[in-house]
């Protein structure tokens, strides 16, 4: 007796929905997505199009960033990866309705429009505040690096530029006296009508080199004058706050220091780090993310080419209140971030700060809870410290690893965003805008789903 076996007739022709819409199941991202772009204020991106009255017309805007912002919402950055999902993904065949823009289309559209792509950012978060998926009573601040596209070898320390700028400069002299001789050469043998004026390949390649060379050492110039410029103008101020009785700053240098590195591919990435293990280093940005903590909501996002941390507390807890009308209470954020200033920018602007002044080793034993008033003239590194050992602090602080960190693994290890596509910091500011957007829509499509069951 032989086996029964369920249908199978690959050859068998279907009768498929006569809408494209009725492919996918109710409840779908996809369906979310279309409803979603329907609200969003997309002038910005279709005044573009409404403007030109000359060639081809162009596939519709709206279509577009539908497809854009599902692909992002499951992982999909790639140009050519999303051309071949107009293809083969039946969600993305609903978004397009059927259209087919190819790789070069959807790269260019990202590119074109990125501006107005970021500034959807502030309005998916004002509909999840809406939605009361915001609540700001505790916003967690921290950074990852993600890997720039380029590689840490195309990058060059200014020590190592200046020595093959010498020997470059010595290599093109050469060559050229050799091509001078060689000129003179077939001017005494064929005629001085020759043409003769195509550079030799060797020629070509050092003295290409030697631009590239050339100005990344001027942009490490200008970065370091800058850098030095910034530097007395601190000191000039604290200077003045100390008095005439002060001992006088050294004056800042500005030349880059030896070590200092460009890279070629994209010179504003910078070697940092590689995450969860300090010794190994990247190409990377500084992507920053604050966290609220009801729902994971990412309420700011931008990006930083400092590894350190330092600098990014007061700039992000103003973009929250940009973003959303209002300040959180609370604020947590690992050591990097720690600084008088930090903390002083913060109580003015009316957040209560938590943040280490130290890193504790894995595995060291939490200091005992204080007791009795606080003393008086304590810094405000010991302040900090007194208040993190409380019970009180201690339960805050604890919170900031279960709301911030589960986010980047979430962008990095479920939708797999590990590297940036597009090159050069304000594209790269875009890119991650997109991606902090779509995980604070993927948070509003489950919990509109969660509501609807």
């Amino acid at each position: 007796m032989s086996k029964t076996y369920r249908p199978y007739e690959p050859d068998q022709i279907l009768l498929l929905p006569p809408s494209v819409k009725d492919w996918l199941p109710a409840g779908h991202l996809a369906h979310f997505v279309a409803d979603i772009a329907e609200k969003l204020n997309l002038r910005a991106i279709t005044g573009v199009y409404e403007r030109e009255e000359r060639g081809h017309p162009p596939y519709h805007p709206v279509m577009m960033v539908k497809v854009l912002i599902y692909a992002y919402c499951v992982g999909l950055a790639s140009s050519r990866r999303i051309e071949r999902g107009l293809v083969e993904d039946v969600a993305l065949r609903y978004l397009a309705a059927n259209n087919t823009p190819d790789f070069r289309t959807i790269s260019d559209f990202r590119m074109r429009h990125l501006e107005a792509l970021q500034g959807l950012f502030v309005q998916v978060l004002r509909l999840c505040q809406k939605a009361g998926m915001v609540k700001l009573g505790h916003v967690a601040l921290d950074g990852t690096k993600m890997k720039a596209n380029a590689s840490k070898h195309k990058a060059m320390s200014y020590g190592r530029m200046k020595k093959t700028e010498a020997q470059l400069q010595a290599e093109v002299a050469e060559l050229l006296r050799r091509a001078g001789e060689i000129d003179e050469a077939e001017d005494a043998e064929y005629g001085r009508d020759k043409r003769g004026d195509e550079l030799p390949a060797e020629l070509a390649h050092r003295e290409g080199r030697l631009k590239k060379i050339q100005e990344a050492m001027e942009e490490l110039e200008r970065e370091a004058r800058e850098e030095a410029e910034a530097k007395k103008r601190e000191n000039e101020a604290k200077q003045v706050a100390k008095g005439p009785g002060g001992r006088k700053p050294s004056e800042p240098d500005p030349t880059p220091k030896d070590k200092a590195q460009k890279n070629f591919t994209d010179p504003d990435s910078r070697i940092m780090p590689r995450p969860g293990d300090r010794l190994a280093f990247i190409q990377a940005y500084n992507c920053q993310a604050a966290v609220d903590g009801k729902e994971q909501m990412i309420v700011a996002a931008d990006v930083a080419q400092q590894t350190n941390d330092s600098r990014e507390a007061e700039p992000m807890l103003k973009q929250v209140k940009a973003n959303v009308g209002a300040v959180p209470r609370k604020a947590s954020m690992d050591a990097g971030y720690f600084g008088k200033d930090n903390v002083a920018a913060l109580e003015k602007l009316g957040v209560e700060a938590f943040i280490p002044p130290e890193r504790r080793k894995h595995g060291e034993i939490a200091p005992p809870a204080p007791r009795g008033r606080i003393p008086k003239g304590l810094s405000a590194k010991e302040l900090m410290r007194r208040k993190l050992s409380t019970i009180r602090g201690r339960t805050i602080y604890a919170k900031r690893k279960t709301i911030v960190e589960p986010v980047f693994g979430q962008i990095k290890q479920a939708r797999g965003f590990r590297q940036f596509l597009l090159r050069g910091i304000a594209k790269v500011k875009g890119e991650w805008s997109l991606i902090c957007t779509t995980h604070n829509l993927l948070k509003l499509w489950r919990n509109t789903a969660f509501q609807a069951a």
